[in-house]
């Protein structure tokens, strides 16, 4: 889904439960491709895969991973499982349920115990979008030509806002 970075690496993966969360998550990939952000996109199910999802979070720091991005819907436990087996920082986002319009998921991500932190972002496509913009900023702490190409999106995004209505 995509390899794109200009250091050729790929520095944050972004998991889902299920082949049916990209249609959100494809927005936190297009958030990073945009910014030059390399990352991988997995389907990792805390529930239907659960050995993949415990090798990928116990072996993601070693696999270069800074930052990830975990979406999930329902139950959604994956970003709080994953947030568990490892110490780098998670990004969850809940995808919208169809029983419960989202709020299902939102609840079952935010409310992770103390000492297990999930950065949990709005239900659906404006979720996906801003973890991508917070895994992109955790990353340009350390990358200036990032923290330039991040702080040029910004400045894309005030420059289109009008004046006044058209």
């Amino acid at each position: 889904m995509s390899d794109q970075s200009t250091a050729g690496q790929r520095p944050v993966a972004i998991i889902m439960g299920s082949q049916s969360d990209w249609e959100t998550m494809r927005h936190a990939a297009e958030t990073l491709e945009a910014l030059g952000v390399g990352h991988d996109c997995l389907i990792v199910s805390a529930h239907r895969t659960p050995d993949r999802m415990y090798a990928f979070a116990k072996g993601a720091k070693a696999a270069g991973y800074k930052a990830i991005i975990a979406g999930a819907g329902g139950a959604a436990h994956l970003p709080g499982m994953v947030a568990s087996l490892t110490s780098l920082p998670v990004f969850g986002v809940p995808v919208e349920s169809k029983a419960l319009s989202g709020l299902d998921s939102l609840y079952s991500i935010v409310q992770m115990p103390a000492g297990i932190p999930v950065g949990t972002l709005a239900i659906g496509k404006a979720g996906a979008t801003n973890a991508g913009l917070l895994a992109a900023a955790v990353l340009a702490l350390s990358d200036p030509a990032l923290a330039q190409r991040l702080d040029a999106w910004r400045a894309a995004r005030t420059a289109a806002v009008s004046e006044r209505p058209e």
